[in-house]
């Protein structure tokens, strides 16, 4: 029985591996094992370690990575020590990461060291902050990768990555989010205590290149949100640096009934809550990724999702109250479009298909770089 690692650091990047997760967990030939680690053991943020925990997977284990949101270097330090340490004791076949934060690099690191194969879910992609140089260096140090789409495949190409290590997936929140597993919407708003019946998602993170001035943008946001006169789902940031900032700028939420704020959703609550919204609004991936999908227009602020896919229904804006204020009057006019930029629901069973073959298994552990023709 193989074993295979599945490192999660953050809500987000839990959501999108799930389906994975579940998939190798029910086949008899593999033995997952999950290390949480991150924003999932801080209280702040929800502690949605419970989240993990309440799916029923066997074997979890956590560590504290935490040290100071103002140091990521030493964040990735923490995090490669223990990671380095809970490898050794399990000698996984197979190291699964996600996406562009720092837990991800530790476990790519960790494994490409010590000569264990990596998996990157979700390389090749661009964004407009530092998770863009993350995120590639991922990609540089795992020996296999798991795409959304063509266009990401094409990026790992040019990287010097050998096709036959890249298999195109889709997005693996995708699987879930068509599935008949979500809650109604009854049942979230009663669960989480939302009594307005139209309102808008608001996720605003904060973007770590534009540190000196996000004080004043999270504040921008914040006003604009109180102006528009709606009624709002928000969700906490990520802790990433600066994310005290926003926090602080959602202080002027306390005690208005047009806004509920919670420092964290369940993953699947959340779908719901999304797929029943006005329109999303922030700067979070949600806006560009999983929004499309269900038809929702979103207003996107600022930088964070630069480069990242666009649809006809995503209106971009720079972070000002006055131009976010008038972003509104144009969420009428945004059409409806057909969307499958990643993938089609399938991603657990194409992942599974793959670690299935032989092929993936005797992909070399010393990596070659590939020229372009």
């Amino acid at each position: 029985m193989r074993k295979i690692v599945f490192l999660t650091g953050t809500r987000a990047d839990f959501g999108k591996i799930k389906a994975l997760i579940q998939s190798v967990e029910d086949h008899k030939d593999f033995e997952p094992f999950i290390f949480v680690t991150g924003m999932h053991l801080l209280q702040e943020y929800g502690y949605t370690l419970i989240e993990v925990e309440r799916c029923g997977f066997k074997n979890i284990s956590t560590f504290h990575n935490h040290t100071d949101e103002a140091t990521m270097d030493l964040t990735l330090a923490k995090t490669i020590n223990g990671f380095s340490e809970y490898i050794k004791d399990i000698q996984p076949d197979l190291i699964v990461v996600h996406g562009d934060r720092v837990e991800a690099l530790a476990g790519a690191i960790v494994g490409s060291l010590n000569n264990i194969l990596v998996a990157h879910i979700e390389g090749g992609e661009l964004s407009g902050t530092i998770d863009e140089l993350i995120r590639h260096s991922v990609s540089k140090l795992s020996h296999i990768h798991y795409t959304s789409n063509k266009e990401a495949k094409k990026r790992l190409l040019q990287m010097g990555e050998i096709e036959p290590s890249i298999f195109v997936i889709g997005s693996p929140d995708v699987d879930i989010m068509f599935s008949n597993k979500l809650p109604d919407l009854d049942e979230v708003k009663q669960y989480y205590q939302i009594e307005f019946d139209a309102y808008a998602v608001a996720m605003y993170h904060p973007v770590t290149t534009e540190i000196d001035t996000l004080k004043d943008r999270a504040n921008q946001f914040v006003d604009a949100l109180i102006k528009s006169g709606k009624n709002y789902v928000v969700i906490y940031p990520n802790n990433d640096l600066g994310s005290k900032h926003i926090l602080n700028a959602y202080k002027k939420l306390l005690d208005n009934d047009r806004f509920k704020v919670f420092p964290s959703i369940r993953f699947e609550y959340f779908l719901t809550l999304l797929k029943k919204s006005d329109f999303i609004i922030g700067n979070s991936s949600a806006g560009v990724r999983e929004a499309p999908y269900y038809g929702i227009p979103t207003i996107n602020i600022g930088n964070r999702q630069l480069n990242r896919a666009s649809a006809s229904k995503i209106i971009n804006v720079p972070c000002e109250t006055a131009l976010i204020l008038n972003a509104f009057d144009k969420l009428s006019t945004v059409t409806s479009e057909s969307v499958g930029t990643f993938g089609k629901g399938d991603s657990a069973k194409l992942f599974l298909d793959s670690l299935e073959s032989s092929s993936v298994w005797s992909i070399n552990h010393q990596k070659q770089f590939k020229d372009a023709l």
